[in-house]
């Protein structure tokens, strides 16, 4: 391991986060005033440039952006996530959203659980999850009698809460790509270590190009959902601006206790709806719309299955809900919000699902959408339509063979042969989340032994999928406040898992990966790249 190359990238994504937190603590002056803005983000953004100059001052060599390999980009990539989240968090603890260092008249077993609560925030906002513990119980900004816990806390806390969102939704990585790629240097290995999805696609020549590309497609969808909500008139300019922040990451952190159920609007959900779909397509094929081959984003087989998927399950839950007696308004209203939320792991809220009006079957299905998610390439969490169309090929495959065992049958996407080692990392990753899943069930009913089978399981599913509120106890009318801090902890590591989609987290811990490099490993290397200088010299194809 070159421990050089990740104190360069670390440092340098250190340093950028300095950018945001003074973004941040400027419209925290207005609207809070100084002091909260000292606390909140000079102190950690003073922080976060410290420890970034001194992992650049004594931790680099003059060539070690040249020295970037798929080893030290997928460990960068996996530690670069819980660096922002500690940084990420002080805000949260500095600024009292939860009991911090300047709360008064704290306890330090107070301090410590609002220490936790900050962590727990951070993770669920970088990872796009949504899950909250803002409650009455754990911040004290809270008013008491106040019902809406969310609306009580600092304005600067919240946009700076819906900004981790927004920045995790495309990917720290993706924004060094963007602004420190001439520094940093390897971009594609660290986009491979990031999107970890089946395949990254240049739409430019450079990688840096294609960076600006995706941001400026983000900021632009960003921006149209505000106007657009704002010009309803059923948000104010604050609360526009927070929920497009956490609409296009599939986030779904909301500036009020009962999300988009508080502002009753059929519009405002319609708005959000369109755009928390359009958060599950592959970001590629919203290039291609917008630079109008509308045909070839139509004609991807994986964006087909998308919306066949979500209609599907729409129009089951729609069903269901009509034949419990419920209205056909309610069914297409409310079935299907939840549906696109659910789908593309964002976690808004409109109703409660959770109550007797909504069937059981109703809650199977959007299980089924919490664990597959959207499209890969997109901001969604989950295990990926095109994983799991890839499964069903392999396994109609499998089957075929059974029957004629000679037949020789290629899996294809979108006409295209896909290569048999993609095919084994999709079903590796496959089986990965499956055993994932049961042990941290397992390892979460002992911290939450007095919870139901049904809460544990769903938090898990929830927290690996990024997905937020979930089913069970802690479904759309409740905040994850009652669980301790070990349960907080580790869920918070399935929402980092989650969010580098497993793998690259996996590589983080396998001891190779850390191997230290030694003299003798630089003299292997010299000498195999000798021996295939010569090869191609002595071969005449080669010529």
């Amino acid at each position: 391991m070159r421990r050089d190359v990740l104190f360069l990238i670390l440092g340098w994504t250190l340093i950028a986060l300095t950018i945001p937190l003074g973004f941040c603590g400027l419209l925290t002056i207005f609207l809070d005033g100084w002091e909260m803005a000292l606390y909140s983000f000079a102190i950690p953004a003073l922080l976060s440039a410290f420890l970034g100059t001194l992992m650049l001052s004594l931790g680099t060599r003059t060539d070690t952006s040249e020295r970037l390999r798929d080893r030290e980009a997928f460990a960068a990539v996996a530690l670069v996530w819980p660096i922002a989240v500690f940084i990420g968090a002080l805000p949260f603890w500095l600024g009292g959203m939860f009991v911090g260092p300047f709360t008064d008249g704290a306890q330090m077993i107070d301090i410590l659980r609002g220490a936790v609560n900050s962590w727990f925030e951070s993770m669920s906002g970088f990872t796009t999850t949504g899950a909250t513990v803002i409650s009455h119980n754990m911040s004290p900004n809270c008013i008491p009698g106040d019902m809406d816990c969310i609306n009580a806390q600092p304005r600067g806390l919240l946009i700076w809460r819906s900004l981790t969102q927004w920045f995790g939704g495309m990917g720290i990585i993706m924004l060094g790509m963007m602004i420190l790629s001439r520094v940093i240097g390897g971009g594609m290995a660290l986009a491979r270590a990031e999107l970890t999805g089946p395949s990254l696609s240049r739409l430019r020549p450079k990688l840096k190009q294609t960076a600006f590309a995706l941001w400026g497609l983000y900021f632009f969808l960003t921006l149209m959902e505000f106007l657009l909500l704002y010009f309803t008139g059923s948000m104010s300019l604050f609360d526009a601006f927070n929920h497009a922040l956490t609409t296009m990451p599939s986030g779904g952190f909301s500036t009020r206790d009962a999300s988009i159920g508080y502002y009753d609007s059929i519009l405002v959900e319609s708005i959000i709806i369109v755009f928390m779909f359009l958060a599950g397509v592959n970001f590629t094929l919203l290039w291609f719309i917008r630079e109008g081959d509308v045909k070839r984003a139509f004609g991807d087989e994986e964006f087909r299955n998308y919306a066949l998927y979500v209609s599907v399950a729409f129009g089951a839950i729609f069903i269901a809900l009509v034949v419990s007696g419920n209205s056909v308004e309610k069914g297409i209203r409310e079935g299907l919000f939840q549906v696109v939320s659910f789908a593309t792991s964002t976690g808004y809220t409109s109703t409660n699902y959770m109550d007797e009006s909504w069937p059981l079957f109703g809650h199977l299905i959007l299980f089924i959408l919490m664990v597959i998610g959207a499209s890969a390439g997109s901001t969604s969490g989950g295990l990926k339509i095109l994983r799991v169309t890839l499964a069903f090929k392999v396994a109609a495959r499998e089957l075929v063979r059974i029957a004629q065992p000679r037949k020789i049958q290629h899996i294809r996407m979108n006409g295209e042969v896909v290569e048999e080692k993609q095919i084994g990392l999709i079903i590796g990753m496959l089986f990965v989340w499956v055993g994932l899943f049961f042990i941290s069930s397992l390892i979460l009913s002992i911290f939450m032994s007095n919870e139901t089978f049904e809460s544990v399981t769903m938090v898990v599913a929830s927290s690996l999928g990024n997905t937020g509120p979930t089913l069970g106890n802690f479904g759309p009318t409740a905040t994850w406040e009652s669980m301790n801090s070990a349960a907080l902890i580790f869920t918070s590591i399935l929402m980092w898992f989650g969010r580098l989609e497993l793998l690259t987290a996996v590589i983080l811990l396998h001891p190779h990966t850390w191997r230290r490099e030694d003299k003798s490993d630089g003299e292997i290397q010299g000498l195999a790249l000798v021996k295939r200088i010569l090869q191609e010299k002595d071969d005449p194809e080669s010529k």
